[in-house]
């Protein structure tokens, strides 16, 4: 029997193939629960559950699944959802939007094209993918809990990131609005904002400017992907069932 404070339930991870998605991935099969890990780049999806998923819940690949998914195309997001449905029978009661993408410039070179893309995925892309599973939740009468991946950016603000802190500061008043919306149906939102954590995003970053960022966090370091999504599983559990609505900062105290 699979133990865990998300045993048996099914969850949706977008942004599956790198970062926080592939931490939440493994750290939600440890726990328990059956993942479907959800990514633009299709290999890196099947990456996360035949290496990372499948090692982290101590078995092979199991029930767990790979998709190839554009959050930003409503038509492939209503495709998952059936897609799901035709597979496990039921929707996943777990919801974790992880998908995102930056084009940083600054302010004055910002591209529309730039500035586009990046709402599309960010912004647009976590609405579609909670608007579609939950409406499927309430269909069923399923409780559920959806964790939407902010930024400590869409707080304070960063040079050269005026989509990317826009589209972020959008997600946390979507979550906080969804969540009043939902609770009725027993569907709990929640926003997680991450600091510095070391993503491949990070890795783009130069070091100078990354030594930078770490004097303004007083624990001195890189986040892990893994501590954000150790935050992720508790609020998907029942140990966080009287919590919804919330913003949660991860950010070693910046």
């Amino acid at each position: 029997m699979v133990s865990g404070i998300v045993a048996g339930r099914l969850a949706l991870v977008t942004g599956a193939g790198s970062g926080i998605g592939r931490a939440a991935c493994q750290v939600l099969s440890r726990e328990g629960a059956t993942v479907i890990a959800a990514d633009r780049n299709y290999d890196s999806a099947v990456e996360t559950i035949k290496t990372h998923t499948a090692l982290a819940s101590g078995s092979n690949d199991g029930d767990h699944s790979a998709v190839e998914l554009d959050v930003s195309d409503s038509s492939a997001v209503r495709n998952l959802l059936q897609t799901t449905l035709d597979q496990y029978k039921a929707p996943p009661t777990i919801i974790v939007n992880s998908a995102g993408i930056t084009r940083d410039n600054w302010l004055l070179k910002l591209s529309e094209e730039d500035y586009d893309s990046v709402l599309s995925v960010n912004l647009k892309g976590t609405f579609l993918v909670m608007q579609t599973f939950a409406k499927a939740m309430t269909e069923t009468a399923t409780p559920g809990s959806i964790i939407n991946i902010s930024s400590i950016v869409g707080k304070y603000g960063n040079m050269g990131q005026t989509n990317y802190a826009g589209s972020k500061a959008g997600v946390v008043a979507m979550t906080q609005s969804a969540a009043k919306e939902l609770g009725r149906f027993n569907i709990r939102v929640n926003a997680i904002l991450p600091g510095f954590i070391d993503t491949p995003i990070i890795k783009t970053v130069p070091d100078k400017v990354v030594q930078g960022m770490l004097k303004l966090v007083p624990l001195g370091r890189l986040g892990l992907p893994s501590e954000v999504a150790e935050l992720i599983t508790f609020l998907s559990s029942n140990k966080s069932s009287f919590i919804t609505g919330a913003a949660i900062d991860v950010t070693g105290g910046f």
